[in-house]
C-alpha cells in the first residue's frame, strides 16, 4: 500500500517508451525501416529493464529500503513485456508473419536461437512470478528464478551478434551486467550490507 506511488511511477516510466515509438512509427517518424527500429528499441529496452531488475537487490542491501524489492517483480514483468513485443515485431516486420522464415532463422542464425532461448527463460520466470507459484514451488522457486543470470548472459550474447561492429554500447551494458552478477557473490553482497549499515549508523563516516 505504501509503495503504490512508487509502483505507479514504474508503470508510467515503462509504458511510455513503447507508446512513443508506436506513435512515431504510425506517423512515419522512425526512418525508412520503422519495423527494424521498433525491433531494436524494444530489444534494447528489454535488456535495460533486465539490468534494472537485477539492480534492485543490491540497492536494497545497500539502503535497506523496501521499495526496491517492492517493484522488482513489476520490473521483471515489464522486461518480459518488452521482450514479447520485440519478438512480435520481429515476426511481423522482419519475417512478415511467415512461419517458414522464422523457422529458417531459428535453424540458421545463432543470434536468433540465443534470443529465443532468452525469451523462453523470461517466459518461465514471468509465468511463475506470482504468489501461487511461490507457494507451490517452495524452496525450488528461488533456484528456478536464478535462471535470470543465464538469461542475462544470453541476452548480452544476442545483442553482441546483432550490433557486431558497434561494440561501444554493448560493452557498457556488458560491464554493468558483469558488475551486477559479481554483486550476487556472497562476499560482495555481505560487503554491501555492511556498507549500508555503516552509512545508516553514521553517514559522515562514508565520504562520496
Amino acid at each position: 500500500m505504501r509503495y503504490r506511488l512508487w509502483r505507479l511511477g514504474v508503470f508510467l516510466a515503462a509504458s511510455v517508451p513503447p507508446l512513443y515509438w508506436l506513435y512515431r512509427a504510425v506517423f512515419s517518424l522512425l526512418g525508412p525501416d520503422p519495423g527494424k527500429v521498433l525491433v531494436d528499441n524494444l530489444g534494447l529496452g528489454a535488456l535495460i529493464l533486465l539490468l534494472i531488475t537485477l539492480g534492485m537487490t543490491p540497492l536494497q542491501q545497500l539502503t535497506r529500503w523496501g521499495g526496491w524489492i517492492a517493484v522488482r517483480r513489476q520490473l521483471g514483468l515489464w522486461c518480459f513485456a518488452y521482450a514479447a513485443l520485440h519478438l512480435s515485431c520481429y515476426v511481423l516486420f522482419i519475417a512478415g508473419l511467415r512461419l517458414d522464415l522464422v523457422l529458417r532463422d531459428l535453424s540458421e542464425r545463432p543470434y536468433i536461437i540465443v534470443g529465443a532461448l532468452a525469451f523462453v527463460g523470461l517466459l518461465v520466470l514471468a509465468v511463475t512470478s506470482n504468489r501461487f507459484s511461490i507457494r507451490k514451488l517452495g524452496c525450488k522457486w528461488k533456484a528456478l528464478h536464478r535462471l535470470v543470470y543465464a538469461i542475462l548472459l544470453l541476452a548480452l550474447l544476442h545483442m553482441l551478434w546483432v550490433v557486431r561492429a558497434d561494440l561501444g554500447g554493448w560493452l557498457a551494458y556488458a560491464l554493468i551486467g558483469g558488475g551486477l552478477l559479481l554483486m550476487r557473490l556472497s562476499a560482495v553482497a555481505g560487503a554491501l550490507q555492511r556498507v549500508g549499515v555503516l552509512f545508516r549508523e553514521n553517514p559522515k563516516k562514508i565520504e562520496i
